[in-house]
């Protein structure tokens, strides 16, 4: 974690008593929750965490169980838990709206944890995100509850073409009124689409943050 961001650094506990990391940046009452792809941690969504903060918006970014300095367990399962309990932390750190955002897993779990939040959600980010992951998170089921902007992002290679199956199939459920899908060239996963492809990571990294943005200005 960078060190100037050290000081922001907190630990959330899930409903079944787990132990996680987190960042939580900014303040106010409109939140945004970035969950990372399994395998990765924090430092997925630190970039685009530190410039939504600046924008004014409330950010928290959960370090999932298994990842990180979070805490490490026999079995990895119950993801979707972890997404909720970074709902819960912008609850209590006074958010009263949140956009949702995450990247493979974590972005099933985002969905899935926000489908029955009691905050009110105003837009959807899945980048490279299965259908389900996990008992708790079924990303298809999901987006049947969520009609708010979405953005579902995938790499046509990425796993012989098989992640971009399961987004289309969780573009074809989602009822959102506003819903874009976009197929980037190549085959890379979650944020290695913004973090190792130069200029056209920078552009998709502008996109997402535009989406946070324009999702806001169309729910007041």
């Amino acid at each position: 974690m960078p060190k100037d961001l050290r000081n922001k650094a907190t630990t959330l506990t899930t409903s079944d008593g787990v132990h996680l990391s987190a960042l939580v940046l900014g303040d106010g009452p409109d939140g945004v929750l970035l969950d990372h792809e399994q395998g990765y941690s924090i430092c997925s969504f630190v970039g685009i965490g530190r410039q939504l903060a600046e924008r004014g918006y409330h950010v928290v970014i959960p370090e999932y169980r298994n990842h990180g300095a979070s805490e490490k367990l026999a079995e990895n399962v119950h993801i979707d838990r972890d997404a909720r309990a970074g709902l819960a932390e912008l609850q209590r750190v006074g958010a009263k709206r949140v956009f949702l955002a995450g990247a493979s897993c974590g972005g099933t779990t985002a969905a899935a944890a926000g489908a029955d939040t009691s905050l009110r959600v105003v837009g959807l980010l899945m980048m490279s995100s299965p259908a389900r992951c996990g008992p708790g998170a079924d990303g298809v089921a999901a987006v049947k509850e969520l009609s708010v902007p979405t953005l579902l992002v995938a790499s046509p290679g990425d796993m012989q073409g098989n992640v971009e199956k399961e987004v289309r199939e969780v573009y074809a459920a989602s009822v959102a009124r506003k819903k874009e899908l976009v197929i980037r060239k190549g085959e890379r996963h979650g944020t290695d689409m913004i973090k190792k492809e130069g200029a056209s990571g920078a552009a998709l990294q502008d996109r997402v943050i535009k989406f946070v943005v324009d999702s806001y200005a169309a729910a007041r």
